[in-house]
């Protein structure tokens, strides 16, 4: 049997009571303390993921901005593009037609130009016809020499020229075509006969003089000096 009595049996579970109590009260007042932390802790959490929201929204909305700027950049640059290309293809149409009219008018200047010379030159060819229209044993060089000096006039008026060098005179390989070296006493390298003048107009060979060249010995022709050597 146990000696304690009832109410010594009574005040101890009374104590234990008020000790689970008080174990109780501080337990629940650490887990308060412990759920008022996290509170805060979420509370602030929340706070930084709110602004680091706004940080992120006022960055897309900025690149929003650049995007539309570098898109309507792009809209103008295409706009402006395709005006070039437009413009350029005027540009080269304008020109395919100039270049047509200019050619159709390079053509009738030169046209314009055969006809009057033809007109010019027909006389010269009326004045060697009445030439050998005279009769028998007349002398005609007078009408001849006549009419050169006609035609030499009409070519004066365009522009040409002889090409008739004179003997000793160097050889100008663009415009004399020389047929053969021959030994002549004029120097080496010069001019010793015309075989046929050359013409040039306005400055441009047309047809080369055709010459013999002294080889500076003297004597008689080199037969065997090449036809053409420029030397």
């Amino acid at each position: 049997m146990s000696d304690e009595s009832p109410e010594r049996g009574a005040a101890t579970v009374e104590a234990d009571a008020e000790d689970d109590a008080v174990g109780d009260s501080e337990t629940n007042g650490a887990l308060g303390a412990e759920a008022g932390a996290a509170g805060e802790d979420a509370t602030a959490v929340a706070s930084r993921v709110a602004e680091h929201d706004e940080d992120l929204a006022d960055e897309v909305s900025e690149l929003e901005s650049e995007l539309a700027a570098v898109r309507a950049d792009l809209d103008a640059r295409e706009e402006r593009i395709e005006e070039l290309e437009s413009a350029l293809k005027r540009s080269k149409a304008d020109f395919k037609n100039y270049k047509k009219r200019a050619k159709k008018r390079e053509e009738e200047i030169k046209a314009r130009a055969t006809e009057d010379f033809v007109g010019r030159v027909v006389s010269v060819r009326d004045n060697l016809v009445r030439a050998l229209d005279q009769e028998a044993g007349t002398d005609i060089r007078p009408g001849i020499e006549s009419t050169l000096e006609e035609f030499d006039r009409i070519l004066e008026d365009e522009d040409v020229s002889p090409i008739d060098p004179e003997a000793g005179e160097d050889v100008d390989p663009t415009r004399h075509e020389v047929l053969m070296r021959v030994d002549d006493a004029q120097p080496e390298g010069t001019v010793v006969d015309v075989y046929q003048p050359g013409y040039e107009m306005a400055g441009s060979v047309i047809r080369e003089a055709q010459v013999t060249v002294s080889t500076g010995a003297g004597g008689e022709v080199d037969e065997d000096a090449s036809v053409g050597d420029g030397s």
